[in-house]
Formats: C-alpha cells, structure tokens, sequence
C-alpha cells in the first residue's frame, strides 16, 4: 500500500514524508504537489492507504481539494494539513470529507500522533481480534446497531451522522478489533460480552 502525501512546499512534505517513513518504514509513499497529479499517481501506483493533503494547492479553492480527493477515493483516510487555522476550515473541510483536521504548526509530536492513528500498526501475521479493555460509547453503540443487522444508512438515520462518518467510525472500530467485517464484529462483540442490550 501506499500513501500520498500532497503539498506544494517542498520542506514541508519532506517533513511529512520523514514522519511517515518513520512510523512505517516499508510503506511508499508518493510526494505530489498538486491536486491534478493524483489520477496519475492512482493510476501508477493504485489507492492509497492514506492522502495527507495541504488545503491551499494552486489548483485548489477553499476545500475543493478535499472534495476531489474524496470524490476520486472515497475509502481512502484522508487527513488535511493546514497553515490555516482550525476554526477556519475544520468544519468545512469534515463536510467536504476529511477525516481529520491538523495545523501545521501544531508541530511534528502532535501530526505524527494523528498520523500513527491512522496507519494501522498490527503485524499482518496477527490474525486474531483483539479484545480491547474499554471501548467508547459510540463504538458500543456501533456494535449493538451491527449486532441487529442495521445498514450503514440506518446507522447514520439513527445516530444523525452522515454515511461517510459511519464508515469512518466502522474503520476505526474493526481496526481496534483486529477484524476484517461486521460478522466478526459481532460474534466477537457477542462471544467477549462487548454488548449489553
């Protein structure tokens, strides 16, 4: 898999890039400095795993860059690195898509964490869920919801949550789970006692 990394100052994506490489040494990662080179970059190198996008591209406007991104990978995490502050664009960029919102002048510490949170970090020859020692409310609610069968668009009915947010939410939950589909989220929600009803 790979990840891009899309910004069109140079020091800046070789700072991503290094964090990047040292959280996950073997992955590729494509540097890219503008929003027209990711069809290529797809078509070259496949989806990425993870889109790390700066907000203000020359070829982009506001959030417009996001909604593309989003539009042409809509499975893809897709974390934005601003210079712009967070109360300008966060709620605009999460409704546009992103999964996250980080300023770059948060710093390297705080951009590797949200980074390291979305690379998934278990060893590929460690196949068994996990059992987590406590998990969020809403990720209860997700596992009670699953457990009845609901659809992704039910889930988002009922917790008022657009479609793309609950997809997020499943990722992340699956993801702390170590399993690869709703049924074994549920029969290891069932069988590990995570549901009370």
């Amino acid at each position: 898999m790979s990840i891009f990394v899309i910004d069109d100052h140079p020091l800046m994506r070789e700072a991503v890039v290094m964090l990047l490489r040292r959280l996950r040494a073997s992955t590729q990662v494509i540097e890219l400095e503008r929003l027209a080179a990711v069809s290529k970059a797809i078509a070259e190198h496949g989806e990425p795993e993870l889109v790390c996008l700066d907000l203000k591209l020359p070829d982009t406007n506001g959030v417009s860059g996001v909604r593309e991104v989003r539009q042409m990978l809509p499975d893809t995490s897709l974390i934005v690195l601003s210079a712009s502050p967070a109360t300008d664009y966060e709620d605009l960029a999460r409704e546009a898509g992103a999964d996250a919102y980080v300023e770059k002048s948060a710093g390297a510490a705080q951009i590797g964490r949200v980074l390291k949170e979305f690379l998934s970090d278990e060893p590929e020859d460690e196949n068994a869920p996990t059992i987590p020692e406590k998990l969020s409310k809403r990720q209860k609610q997700l596992l009670v919801m699953l457990d009845r069968g609901l659809s992704n668009r039910d889930i988002a009915e009922q917790l008022q949550i657009s479609e793309h947010t609950v997809k997020v939410h499943l990722w992340r939950l699956f993801r702390r789970l170590n399993v690869k589909s709703r049924s074994q989220a549920s029969h290891l929600a069932r069988t590990a006692g995570l549901i009370d009803y």
